[in-house]
């Protein structure tokens, strides 16, 4: 129960008879209380304190988990495990009134006929997820008169004109700080993959052959090189402490904001400030900076010209920072030797991308994976309670924790992406 002093929804509290739809009854605990009816899609609310009955449509955006959802019930960014949302809201004494065959959760993302676009129009909340976003256009912003908060089930909400949302007083969270030891790991994973080069090794073995020169002549050791990294930040700081163990030659690290005297004393870390000299000093470059205008395509034909000929580049950020053709040519042309991640400029990626089946010129290099870096199960569960809490929050009329905040009400609360 949540006592009738708390409002519910805050000022987006709006009366039920604007669209018909509801029918149904008032009730009262005998301490004031009210009983609050909602549905993951389109909940109703039995709102005692002004004797009304409303309507909240809530529209959540996640990747379909088919045979190995239903098996492993952790895989919780999953539409058939809904972030554990329906289980939760019952918890918390809400009755789940879903219309059959309404999408209350839905991988349905593009075009005009998908699922989210239909239901956007009409919703009041937006859960989406980085790992299959529904791309939230200004267009789309415009047309959804009812949005009043989007909530990203993790970390990164680009996929989202966050431009927009300032101007239509929409607010979007996230889930800060959910996955970025899980993206860490896969940092470190993805470097020694492409300097030990692994990927062809194990292909190798797959096809029943056997010839360590081939494997031999582009392996390396990480021990004495040169790493960096784009960006600093939580992600990136934490690519640093998981470097120090392994005695690189230096670590520098490329971002518009020194880190504190202290936290780059610890790591043994030096700022550079061009970007240029930057990855020319490298051998191993890892972005981990968040995507804007200001750092889309960062990583384009120019700037991959100063790359250390040979040198390995890892990208689990976002695939729009790093220009795609541009990348695919210098892998080919073995101005890198190899290129790495999770994040693709267009998620779920075509069959056809090029990342997919790009090599260097001795047949390796290519270290592509879905996005799931940030997706482990255990981050899973993180962003999962995260995103309850949020939602927690909006529908009880609490502040949010700052740090989720990305937009508020009007304004930026964040210089993460580019407001500065």
């Amino acid at each position: 129960m949540i006592p009738h002093t708390t409002p519910l929804f805050g000022p987006s509290v709006r009366s039920a008879e604007r669209n018909g739809k509801l029918t149904g009854h008032r009730e009262e605990s005998s301490l004031g209380c009210r009983d609050n009816h909602l549905t993951l899609g389109e909940y109703r609310i039995l709102w005692c304190a002004f004797s009304q009955q409303f309507t909240m449509k809530v529209l959540a955006i996640l990747y379909n988990g088919f045979k190995a959802a239903e098996e492993e019930p952790r895989l919780l960014g999953t539409v058939e495990n809904q972030l554990g949302i329906q289980e939760w809201l019952t918890s918390q004494g809400h009755e789940l009134i879903g219309k059959r065959g309404f999408p209350l959760v839905s991988s349905s993302k593009e075009g005009p006929d998908s699922d989210f676009q239909k239901h956007i129009v009409d919703a009041e909340v937006l859960i989406t997820t980085p790992f299959h976003p529904g791309y939230l256009t200004r267009d789309l912003i415009e047309k959804a008169k009812n949005l009043k908060i989007c909530i990203t089930a993790g970390v990164g909400s680009d996929h989202i004109d966050l431009n927009a949302a300032v101007d239509n007083k929409i607010q979007v969270l996230e889930v800060s700080g959910s996955n970025v030891v899980s993206v860490a790991e896969h940092v470190i994973m993805s470097i020694l993959l492409l300097v030990r080069n692994f990927v062809p090794a194990h292909e190798m073995i797959e096809r029943g052959d056997w010839q360590v020169s081939d494997i031999a002549r582009n392996a390396f050791d990480l021990e004495g090189k040169v790493v960096g990294t784009i960006g600093a930040g939580r992600i990136g700081y934490r690519v640093l402490q998981r470097l120090v163990p392994f005695d690189c030659k230096e670590l520098l690290y490329y971002d518009y904001a020194p880190l504190p005297a202290e936290a780059a004393k610890a790591v043994k870390v030096r700022r550079v400030e061009d970007l240029k000299d930057f990855v020319s000093q490298c051998d191993v470059v890892t972005v981990n900076c968040p995507l804007h205008e200001g750092t889309r395509g960062l990583v384009n034909a120019e700037l991959l010209k100063h790359f250390k000929k040979g040198a390995w580049l890892v990208n689990t950020a976002r695939g729009a920072i790093c220009d795609k053709d541009a990348v695919a040519e210098a892998l080919k042309s073995g101005q890198l030797s190899g290129y790495s991640g999770d994040v693709w400029n267009v998620q779920p990626a075509p069959k056809d991308h090029i990342w997919r089946t790009m090599k260097n010129p001795l047949g390796g290099g290519n270290g592509m994976v879905p996005h799931y870096s940030g997706t482990t199960l255990d981050a899973q569960a993180r962003y999962a309670n995260g995103t309850k809490s949020i939602l927690s929050n909006y529908l009880e009329g609490k502040p949010q924790e700052p740090q989720n905040i990305i937009v508020g009400l009007g304004k930026y609360e964040t210089s993460a992406y580019g407001q500065r």
